[in-house]
């Protein structure tokens, strides 16, 4: 019988296992990798096989589909042959943390991987970010170039060592290693030594850079935050914080059993958590801090030589470029001393970030440790969708099935407009796609995205299809949910309506074939365009004036403003309102990164309660918040929380009950939010209370991200049904 395996079965110690029970069963045959499935013969007792496959399977592992085929031939020995190209189906595991049998080598003293810092077996260790092409075999990764020693070699041969046909197995005899440098490119150190010199630099307060898996980390200890935004030039912008195990998390931060299992689980992400004192400055003005433990040997290794418990780690790139992989590029970061390893970085991949909702994971940045993935697709089509502008990444489909690229970042830079194509052409190259059916893109015309959509359409001879920003997160919600069909509410910065205006709070009825807009928020001019998202008084001075109100601006520079407000774009966005609520209670009046007013407010909902009675009114299909603004402005403030708070709840009650209204009327079960603004929980509070009480089942995100990290998934899906 031949049995053809599916899913995430290379790369994670199936084929050895297969081999052992096959032996211990006295079957007869074969498994080999076949392109992106293992190909396993067997000449008997089939289903006691797969029985003990399944339930013998490693935590990285996952079969999706078996495929049983007849098969003559007569074998007289079962072994794992050699790797052939074939069906092209992503099999490739995730980068995943050192699993515990590593990390018990590399600290036990008579061990040969003492204190290696490349020490992985076939469960664990860096993947994604070293492949070339399947199958996954040595000669496809960047540990292609260091030829096993011995000693490594009788492991990889092995077959009941658990490092047997571990692709990327390496000893610090053989393998990759790390060298120290200061800040004008002299080593230092090479090394064990060098691991140890930088904990003591890191100890005393330095800056460094440090060579990952898939890209650059910059790395103070904690007690130097202050100094290192001065030197960074990112003064409010939060900083992730990398901690030496779960209970020094718990020292720097409140953490619930969900919070506990993911910070704790393979993918090791970065996961925001409502933050004690001593992270204040970590993020400044924000309720939460992002934390993650180390899940390389290299991050255990220097928290053991380190003194502190918990360093700064956030990714190191100039502004608006992408992560840096390469040696010698790192320099230009001018920080005190490098510590950089010589295996090459084949795939940029970031760490994944995600914030925890009532057992939901809500991913704000999708990539290291959960890509590649796929979702169900509701078409069999090849489509590339090149997804949004800012935090952004692609999503490929074949054979029923859409994957996302890596989180790719803000196309508006050049550089990260490369990073993009080259991702696409990379999966492309993996999948074997020669043709496509259509290439999906945003609506929006000065989007650089859609430059890498344009070009791969004329490389392929096809128009392109464009998609409406809010259908794609919608119709993204609608996967993640395995739905067909909801009212959503999609609420973010803004994207460009198919009216042509500038949508950002809108609530949809969405299918995967069309959507209607059932209601928006009242338009409100941006002066300045995207100078009012960063300087948010001139969002306030433009909603106040149309209530004969100045705010902010006086005099010469009110003449200017009102003139400039004449031809001032439009935008109905959720995000500029939150915006210039957080800049009139005098939360944040400037915004320095992307969504700072709104996620500093988000403190104050969550802290605040409904002292004022204000009325979210509804015009046409339009909620007033410029009436709400003037409702605020009267009231007499005493405690900023409950005003934002009261303020907000009017809002959402009165999107709520036009979506519920609309959904009842229709016979619609569901009702769910996404986009950028879904990541405010009190915000999705209020919505899920609303909902609820109306006897709606209410949807949010698990596996595709709320903001426009996911918008590719729901271009592709668009894309593949209207093709």
């Amino acid at each position: 019988m031949k049995i053809i395996f599916r899913g995430i079965v290379q790369g994670v110690g199936f084929r050895p296992l297969v081999y052992r029970i096959a032996k211990e069963l006295g079957l007869h045959g074969y498994v080999l990798n076949k392109g992106g499935e293992v190909e396993v013969v067997i000449d008997g007792r089939e289903k006691e096989f797969i029985a003990r496959l399944k339930a013998s399977l490693p935590d990285v592992a996952r079969i999706d589909e078996i495929i049983m085929e007849e098969y003559d031939a007569a074998y007289e020995d079962f072994k794992i042959i050699e790797s052939k190209d074939g069906y092209r189906e992503f099999s490739i595991p995730v980068d995943t943390a050192i699993c515990d049998a590593c990390l018990k080598e590399i600290f036990d003293k008579n061990n040969r991987r003492y204190l290696y810092p490349f020490t992985n077996c076939t469960i664990c260790g860096a993947r994604f970010s070293l492949i070339k092409d399947l199958p996954y075999d040595r000669e496809n990764t960047s540990m292609h170039e260091f030829k096993m020693c011995n000693e490594c070699m009788n492991e990889y041969r092995d077959a009941m060592n658990r490092r047997y046909h571990a692709q990327t197995i390496s000893c610090p005899k053989c393998g990759p290693f790390y060298t120290l440098y200061d800040g004008r490119k002299n080593k230092i150190a090479e090394k064990n030594d060098a691991i140890k010199k930088f904990a003591k630099f890191m100890d005393d307060g330095y800056f460094g850079v440090i060579k990952s898996w898939g890209g650059m980390h910059l790395v103070c200890n904690i007690e130097k935050i202050d100094e290192f935004r001065e030197w960074y030039g990112r003064k409010q912008k939060p900083f992730a914080i990398m901690v030496k195990d779960i209970k020094t998390a718990e020292k720097y931060a409140y953490i619930g059993e969900e919070e506990r299992k993911i910070l704790l689980s393979k993918a090791r992400p970065i996961v925001l958590l409502y933050k004690k004192n001593a992270l204040e400055n970590a993020s400044p003005g924000l309720p939460n801090v992002g934390i993650y433990l180390p899940y390389s040997a290299l991050h255990h290794i220097l928290f053991h030589y380190m003194e502190k418990d918990a360093l700064v780690m956030t990714s190191a790139n100039m502004p608006g470029q992408p992560m840096i992989t390469e040696n010698d590029e790192s320099f230009s970061l001018n920080a005190d001393y490098y510590l950089l390893h010589n295996r090459k970085i084949i795939n940029r991949i970031d760490d994944s970030v995600v914030k925890i909702w009532k057992g939901k994971k809500f991913f704000i940045r999708k990539s290291r440790g959960f890509i590649p993935s796929f979702i169900p697709s509701p078409h069999n089509k090849k489509i590339i969708a090149v997804g949004a502008e800012e935090n952004s990444s692609a999503a490929i489909s074949i054979n029923g099935k859409i994957y996302s690229t890596q989180y790719i970042g803000d196309t508006k830079n050049y550089d990260t407009m490369l990073y993009l194509e080259n991702a696409i052409k990379f999966f492309m190259k993996l999948f074997k796609i020669k043709e496509i059916d259509a290439i999906a893109m945003d609506m929006h015309p000065l989007y650089n995205s859609r430059k890498v959509a344009m070009k791969l359409a004329e490389e392929y001879g096809i128009a392109p299809i464009q998609v409406q920003h809010h259908w794609a997160h919608a119709v993204s919600l609608l996967l993640d949910n395995s739905t067909q069909e909801a009212v959503v509410l999609a609420l973010d910065g803004l994207g460009y309506g198919s009216d042509g205006m500038l949508w950002g709070g809108e609530i949809l009825h969405a299918t995967f074939e069309n959507f209607e807009r059932i209601g928006h928020l009242k338009y409100i001019p941006l002066i300045g365009g995207d100078v009012a998202t960063k300087d948010i008084r001139r969002i306030v001075f433009a909603i106040f004036q149309q209530f004969g109100e100045e705010i902010f601006f006086h005099g010469d520079n009110a003449s200017l403003m009102r003139k400039l407000a004449k031809d001032a774009p439009l935008t109905s966005s959720m995000g500029r309102v939150l915006d210039a609520l957080s800049c009139y209670l005098g939360i944040c009046m400037k915004s320095t990164y992307d969504g700072e007013a709104a996620m500093k407010l988000e403190k104050y909902l969550e802290e605040g309660e409904e002292e004022h009675e204000f009325e979210g009114k509804i015009e046409g299909n339009a909620v007033d918040t410029v009436d709400l603004f003037k409702q605020l402005h009267d009231a007499s403030i005493q405690n900023k929380a409950n005003a934002a708070y009261s303020f907000v709840k009017a809002l959402m009650d009165a999107l709520s009950s036009m979506a519920i209204d609309y959904a009842l009327r229709k016979g619609i079960d569901s009702i769910g939010i996404t986009g950028g603004v879904s990541y405010s929980l009190p915000i999705v509070n209020m919505l899920e209370e609303n909902v609820k009480k109306a006897g709606l089942h209410f949807l949010v995100h698990n596996s595709i991200p709320n903001g426009d990290n996911g918008i590719a998934v729901g271009q592709n899906a668009i894309g593949g049904i209207n093709a």
